[in-house]
């Protein structure tokens, strides 16, 4: 006795995918471009370790890790939240990536939510790595889980204040603009920005100056609240940072070139 025949039905059913699946495939798909760019690497990892081990080997005061640890996790938030999403977003701008994506259901939120938490998984990830090698050097924070608390929030909002900016930078100018505008103030703000060097390096006046840009904020907060201190200041300007990157974004950002 045959079995009886099984119907097929392969009629097309098109359709998009949930929208949970959809930003979580955009979000890996984000993250991976970032981890296999050569330059996104460089800035992500590559130059945030360097400094931490070149400053364990030239010691001194610029290699106590108290200090140099929690200045490279910040330059690491820098690096990540505003100069690879600047060149990299200005450079999907200029192809007619970020207008075709848009008209996907993927849609611009989607979009911008992928984009957010393929930067949030990069920054985590540098995060950990850099703090274990800060760890493997002879690191030992003050974990209490109030400064616990206050640092995650402080990276939180510095990686939005940050992204916000980026996306303001983006999307006004043209892409080699934004590359060659992103590296200058990446650079400038890494030796001048209170990142790596705590404010009370800088002269008095111009400490009181460095201490309003957001890099400061969060390098000072993310240095007290390692050995134990819970300054409210950094996250009071942070907050407020983040209300102008955002609104630099949404009032600045062409999805068109």
């Amino acid at each position: 006795m045959t079995a009886p025949a099984v119907a097929l039905d392969l009629t097309p059913a098109p359709g998009a995918a949930p929208p949970a699946r959809r930003v979580l495939r955009q979000a890996r798909t984000e993250a991976t471009l970032l981890v296999r760019n050569g330059e996104q690497l460089l800035l992500a990892l590559v130059i945030p370790v360097g400094l931490l081990v070149l400053g364990r080997i030239v010691g001194g005061s610029f290699g106590d890790l108290t200090v140099l640890a929690p200045s490279v996790l910040a330059l690491a938030v820098w690096s990540s939240a505003f100069t690879s999403v600047a060149i990299s977003t200005g450079f999907e701008r200029r192809y007619g990536v970020l207008e075709r994506l848009a008209c996907t259901p993927l849609g611009r939120t989607g979009l911008l939510t992928g984009k957010a938490l393929a930067t949030a998984a990069v920054v985590l990830a540098q995060l950990v790595v850099i703090g274990l090698v800060a760890s493997a050097l002879g690191w030992r924070p003050t974990v209490a889980p109030l400064g616990l608390l206050l640092a995650v929030v402080a990276v939180i909002l510095a990686g939005i204040a940050f992204s916000g900016l980026a996306l303001a930078l983006a999307g006004r100018l043209r892409a080699e603009a934004t590359l060659a505008l992103a590296n200058v103030i990446y650079v400038l703000l890494l030796a001048g920005g209170a990142l790596v060097l705590p404010l009370d390096r800088y002269p008095g006046v111009l400490s009181s100056v460095v201490a309003l840009l957001p890099t400061a904020a969060l390098g000072e907060g993310l240095r007290a609240y390692g050995v134990g201190d819970t300054p409210l200041w950094p996250l009071l300007s942070l907050l407020i940072w983040c209300g102008l990157g955002l609104l630099a974004a949404w009032k600045g950002f062409r999805w068109t070139s």
